[in-house]
C-alpha cells in the first residue's frame, strides 16, 4: 500500500490501514521500535507514511520468528540484515528439527503402544532422550574431532523409528535388569554379562569407530559441564552408573 508523503494518520486509523492492532502500535512504542514523531495539537500519536514503512519492516522480520529486541538492533543498523537473517535461518532450521524429532517419537511411541496395548511413560520418556541425543549435537560437538562429527552425522541416517523402538526398550530392560544385580560382584559373569549389552548398544551409536567413542567418553566424563536440560534428559542413576563402569573396568 503506498501512502501520501504529507497525510497523517491518527493510531486507529493507521491500525486499521496496517492490518495491526492498536495495542501492538502501543507495545512497538514503548520498545522504541515505532515512535511517531509528531503528535496532534490534542496529544495523540500521529504516524505517517515512513512509519508505515518502518512498519512493515517489523511485521516482516517478526514474521520470520525474529524477537522484537533483534529486530529493534536490525533496523537500528546495529546488526547487518543479511548476517541477522543467516542466524535466524539456523533458529528455524533447529526448531524445525525439533518439530522433526517429536514427530518422529510420537511415531515410535503409538507403534510401541499399539502392538503392546499398554501405555509405557518410562519408554516413551527414554524414546524421547535417545532422540534429542542422536539429533541434537551442538552443544556435542566440542567433544567429538571433526571427523567423528562427520560420521556421527553420517550415522543419523540409518537411524530408523522401528531401530529407535528397538533400541529404547532394550535399554529400558537394561537399566532394569542392572537395578536388579546391584548387589553382584562386578567380576561376576552376571555383571560381565550386563556389560556386555551396554556396550552392544553403545555400539548402535558409535557404529564400534573408536573416534566416535572417544567423543562419547569425553561427554560422559564430563556430565558435570553439561547444559541443565541435558543433564536432566540423560540422568542415569548414580548406583546402575557406578556398577556399570566397574564391571567394565573388570572386563577389559
Amino acid at each position: 500500500m503506498k501512502l501520501d508523503a504529507k497525510e497523517m494518520f491518527k493510531t486507529q486509523e493507521f491500525a486499521k490501514l496496517a492490518g495491526v492492532t492498536v495495542r501492538a502500535l502501543h507495545h512497538y512504542d514503548r520498545l522504541g521500535l515505532l515512535k511517531p514523531k509528531q503528535r496532534s495539537t490534542a496529544g495523540y500519536r500521529l504516524y505517517s507514511a515512513r512509519d508505515f514503512v518502518r512498519l512493515e519492516q517489523i511485521v516482516v522480520l517478526k514474521f520470520l520468528g525474529m524477537p522484537l529486541q533483534q529486530v529493534k538492533r536490525v533496523l537500528a543498523a546495529e546488526v547487518n540484515l543479511a548476517e541477522a537473517l543467516r542466524r535466524q535461518r539456523q533458529v528455524l532450521t533447529e526448531k524445525r528439527h525439533q518439530i522433526d524429532r517429536a514427530i518422529q517419537a510420537i511415531s515410535t511411541a503409538q507403534q510401541s503402544f499399539g502392538a503392546n496395548r499398554t501405555q509405557d511413560w518410562r519408554l516413551l520418556q527414554i524414546i524421547t532422550q535417545e532422540m534429542a541425543m542422536q539429533n541434537s549435537t551442538d552443544w556435542t560437538k566440542k567433544y567429538y574431532s571433526p571427523e567423528a562429527q562427520e560420521k556421527v552425522e553420517e550415522r543419523k541416517k540409518l537411524w530408523s523409528p522401528e531401530l529407535q523402538e528397538r533400541v529404547s526398550r532394550e535399554w529400558a530392560q537394561l537399566f532394569t535388569d542392572i537395578e536388579g544385580a546391584l548387589g553382584e560382584s562386578p567380576a561376576s559373569a552376571k555383571a560381565q554379562a550386563l556389560a556386555a549389552r551396554w556396550r552392544n548398544l553403545l555400539a548402535e551409536f558409535t557404529g564400534g569407530d573408536p573416534e566416535i567413542q572417544k567423543g562419547l567418553n569425553k561427554m560422559w566424563a564430563d556430565q558435570a559441564n553439561w547444559p541443565d536440560q541435558r543433564a536432566r534428559s540423560f540422568q542415569v542413576k548414580p548406583e546402575v552408573q557406578d556398577f556399570i563402569m566397574r564391571a567394565m573396568r573388570v572386563g577389559k
